[in-house]
């Protein structure tokens, strides 16, 4: 069992920074992947940014390219998500997922149904 905790959600204006936190309890992270993904009101969740944390190879969508970093701090079992120049379209809910599965092995995967383990997730609103 993995239990993820997010953090750092808020409201902001277009062109701030937001670092959002996802703490991990139960198992160690090492050798699984991490993704983060967002779900506005009325659309489907979709990926966001994902890490294999072990070897840090990362998979971005297109989306947040450049604007988006991923990061992961083994101590704290703790992956960040710093989100910069931020506008009104990345207003969602944001979730940290866990895919355990698959120990790490192979492309890192970008649909929900892929994770096993999911956080509550955290509100980022974006204003004009």
């Amino acid at each position: 069992q993995v239990q993820l905790v997010e953090s750092g959600g808020g409201l902001v204006q277009a062109g701030d920074s937001l670092r959002l936190s996802c703490a991990a309890s139960g198992r160690t992270l090492s050798n699984h992947f991490i993704g983060w993904f967002r779900q506005a009101p009325e659309k489907d969740r979709e990926f966001v940014v994902g890490i294999s944390w072990n070897s840090g190879r990362t998979a971005y969508a297109d989306s947040v390219k450049g604007r988006f970093t991923i990061s992961r701090d083994n101590a704290k079992n703790t992956v960040y998500l710093q989100m910069n120049s931020l506008s009104p379209e990345d207003t969602a809910g944001y979730y940290c997922a866990a895919d355990i599965r698959r120990y790490g092995l192979g492309p890192i995967q970008t649909t929900p149904d892929d994770y096993e383990y999911w956080g509550q997730g955290t509100q980022v609103t974006v204003s004009p």
